[in-house]
């Protein structure tokens, strides 16, 4: 039994480990600057010891080790004590590899886009499959009812993050990750903080293929062009998958419902079966077709994995259902970047054709912030009937490189889309429940909580119905 710490501990991912290594028998406790719910209760529930706010006492002499978070930085006083009496310290992901990936076979999810469904499918998949995995997602899987699973077997499904580790490692998170089995789904510009352009972002990419052992697999988005440059830089056994001639596993026919898509799967041209997924749009089929992948390689059997697929019930915040009121469904999106955006709302028209589609976006990421993707996402929002913009999230950035979010609107316009800029979330709500109508789609979008839009817009929509 080791004596953890963690800096920054009600982070989702920093979270997730403590209540891992909780569950391995460790002693671990961890301090941060704002302890609150859910992570502080679902933590507490764990059996993990929180300590509010940063404070050079809290790094005791007993402790074997503290793991850093990537949100601290300098001056920070428990790394400052840290730092101060040389106690063994470690990122995240070192601590992730160290205490469970020596001993197991790294499946490492990767991609710019659909990382966390792509991890939960492809842990779900194996768990259902009675591959009895440990599965790694950065964010909420409905069939683990968590972000983490302790399992016995061999695979340990792990979401790997392009972001930096910690202060003094500015390397992605999945170099740590030892993979035997890796996906990538997409490579696009992200991360605008950490990467400067693309190409940095595409060395991160080929570094991570290159660990991938002679006897490994190396799984490719064939769909997206820079996922698929990657084979020249592997040394090991490659498979693709896609919608297009040419993949080793290809999705065809698809077929989309209001609250599903069936598609079936050939195998280097061969029949394969017939799947369904619970969720909307071919950038899902993608992501259920690199899961499809990993079962196979793991011995999973079609059967098996199409009725592990129905069964999938879907990850908190993407496209999730927060409730209907007045006969308007609202949504909650985790989807910040431009082309997450443009799939989920084609995904969304694919189904629901009749429909009209509002769509509320809050420029919050580091990214999405950025006057760069202006272009991008006037493209990618003109996919909605309705657009509403908030103001910039407390973007720090010169004013010329700042996304214009009134500009925005005025080029959805131009291009015929009913697009507003209501600056404060009340006035949002007091928009939306005045001229929603029944059957209409209100998708939310933002990588943050957006001020509890949703409830704020259900609670206003009920209000309305009751008069």
């Amino acid at each position: 039994m080791q004596r953890i710490h963690l800096i920054g501990i009600c982070g989702t991912a920093m979270g997730t480990v403590a209540a891992m290594l909780k569950a391995r028998g460790h002693d671990v406790r961890g301090s941060d600057q704002n302890v609150y719910p859910p992570m502080s209760d679902f933590l507490r529930q764990q059996g993990v010891t929180l300590l509010e706010g940063y404070r050079p006492e809290h790094i005791s002499p007993e402790l074997d080790m503290v793991v850093v978070g990537n949100a601290i930085s300098r001056g920070n006083p428990e790394l400052e004590e840290v730092l101060d009496r040389k106690i063994r310290y470690c990122s995240l992901p070192e601590i992730i590899r160290d205490h469970f990936l020596w001993g197991s076979r790294s499946v490492v999810i990767a991609g710019t886009h659909g990382k966390t469904t792509t991890t939960s499918l492809t842990g779900w998949l194996l768990t259902h499959g009675g591959a009895d995995p440990s599965v790694f997602i950065g964010g909420i899987a409905e069939n683990f009812e968590g972000s983490y699973r302790i399992g016995g077997g061999r695979e340990f499904v792990i979401e790997g993050d392009e972001y930096d580790s910690a202060f003094f490692d500015k390397t992605a998170k999945f170099l740590k990750y030892l993979p035997d089995i890796a996906v990538v789904n997409n490579i696009e510009f992200d991360h605008a903080d950490i990467y400067p352009d693309l190409d940095a972002i595409r060395l991160a990419f080929r570094r991570f293929v290159n660990l991938v052992p002679r006897r490994g697999l190396l799984l490719l988005g064939a769909d997206n062009a820079d996922a698929l440059a990657l084979k020249e830089f592997a040394r090991c056994r490659i498979e693709t998958f896609g919608l297009g001639n040419g993949a080793t596993w290809q999705a065809h026919d698809l077929a989309v419902s209001t609250t599903a898509t069936a598609f079936n799967v050939r195998r280097d041209g061969k029949p394969v079966g017939a799947f369904e997924v619970p969720m909307l749009g071919a950038y899902n089929v993608r992501n259920a077709l690199a899961a499809i992948a990993v079962g196979a390689a793991v011995g999973l059997s079609p059967d098996t994995m199409a009725e592990g697929l129905r069964k999938f019930r879907g990850v908190r915040r993407r496209m999730e259902h927060r409730g209907t009121a007045d006969g308007v469904m609202v949504y909650d999106d985790f989807a910040h970047h431009p082309t997450a955006i443009e799939e989920t709302l084609t995904g969304v028209r694919s189904a629901h054709p009749a429909r009209r589609i509002w769509a509320i976006f809050e420029p919050r990421s580091a990214t999405s912030c950025r006057r760069i993707f202006q272009e991008d996402f006037s493209r990618a929002l003109s996919k909605a009937d309705r657009v509403i913009l908030p103001a910039v999230f407390r973007s720090s950035l010169p004013e010329d490189q700042r996304l214009d979010a009134e500009q925005l609107v005025r080029e959805l316009k131009a291009s015929g889309v009913d697009a507003r800029f209501i600056p404060a979330t009340d006035a949002i709500v007091n928009t939306v429940s005045r001229e929603a109508r029944d059957g209409d789609l209100v998708i939310v979008m933002s990588n943050g909580g957006f001020d509890n839009i949703h409830q704020k817009l259900l609670d206003a929509l009920n209000a309305r119905a009751a008069r």
